[in-house]
């Protein structure tokens, strides 16, 4: 999967710039590429959840995981294509940024389940150390950039977006509420069953595919500093979701669609010549996508449909980057 979307990456800005004038003599000083290497950290959580079946259970949620990425450290490549100047005429652009994490322990994963078929109470709860084992990120941007005076441009562009994340819950602990029988559970504070746990729990992977539309904004502050602001919007975000729990040995599969997807960003530097200092802050937002949920048994040769599972996304992602044109 991560192989494939880089390829693609390529092939959509390959042949951007082919059938771009840059390669006609005449023009090409008016574009550039440059490339921006960057350090990076993400501060937020990873969401699954799995919806309860219509009139049979009372809460909204029948299950909701939350794996913390707090914090995750990355570095990073950005390459840029696009006029030398773009304040000076209309031209187009394109970019490509690509992210690889560190594997780390990035603060809890918590497990929340609401089963009675009599209230909305919680009735099971556990918590672990979370790791994030692997964390790869591809944005691709296309578009043109317009200028509108001599100091100030904007960009409309379309984007694609591939994100790979993968977790493991270990040790920690949980607090069951007893069975009352008959679809009823006594209060989780009511001598619930609690026991600790130790070694690998529970594992879970995301690999997320976004198309969005936005528009960048961009100003020279003086000859030294420029500020920056991007927002893009899109009702598609595609999860495939990939859920082991090593207790149980249970494997789920999930395969979600149509969460809101929002990211503004903004991004301050300090220009000289080919050569730019940069600070850039973002939030990347995805609600709760929805889509069929199979399950098996570890031993088991086929997945069976388990109802309906969503997962979402929250990070706020700071940057420090250094961008050489040529």
């Amino acid at each position: 999967m991560k192989n494939i979307a880089i390829f693609i990456c390529f092939v959509i800005m390959l042949f951007a710039s082919v059938i771009n004038p840059v390669y006609c003599e005449e023009h090409s000083k008016r574009y550039a590429f440059s490339i921006e290497p960057h350090f990076g950290i993400v501060y937020g959580q990873s969401f699954e959840a799995v919806y309860p079946t219509p009139g049979y259970h009372k809460a909204e949620l029948l299950s909701e995981l939350i794996w913390d990425m707090k914090p995750v450290f990355y570095a990073a490549f950005k390459l840029d294509f696009g006029r030398r100047d773009p304040m000076s005429a209309p031209g187009f652009y394109s970019s490509l940024n690509f992210k690889i994490g560190f594997p780390s322990d990035s603060g809890i994963m918590e497990d929340r389940d609401w089963k009675s078929k009599e209230n909305n109470a919680l009735t099971n709860f556990s918590s672990h150390t979370n790791k994030t084992r692997s964390f790869y990120w591809a944005d691709i941007i296309i578009g043109a950039s317009i200028p509108v005076k001599s100091y100030f441009h904007i960009k409309p562009f379309f984007s694609g977006s591939w994100m790979h994340f993968a977790f493991t819950g270990r040790d920690g602990y949980y607090i069951y509420a007893r069975d009352a029988g008959s679809g009823s559970y006594y209060p989780i504070d009511d001598n619930p069953n609690y026991a600790e746990l130790s070694g690998d729990v529970i594992r879970y992977q995301q690999d997320w595919i976004i198309a969005a539309l936005g528009f960048s904004a961009g100003a020279d502050i003086t000859s030294f500093f420029s500020i920056d602001f991007l927002f893009q919007i899109s009702p598609f975000a595609y999860c495939f979701a990939k859920d082991d729990h090593l207790k149980t040995g249970y494997i789920f599969q999930d395969y979600t669609i149509f969460g809101l997807f929002l990211e503004p960003k903004l991004k301050l530097s300090y220009l000289l010549d080919n050569l730019s200092f940069s600070l850039e802050a973002a939030y990347r937002y995805i609600g709760l996508t929805r889509g069929p949920s199979f399950n098996k048994k570890v031993n088991d040769s086929f997945f069976y449909k388990d109802g309906e599972a969503g997962a979402g996304l929250s990070l706020f992602d700071l940057s420090l980057r250094v961008k050489y044109s040529f």
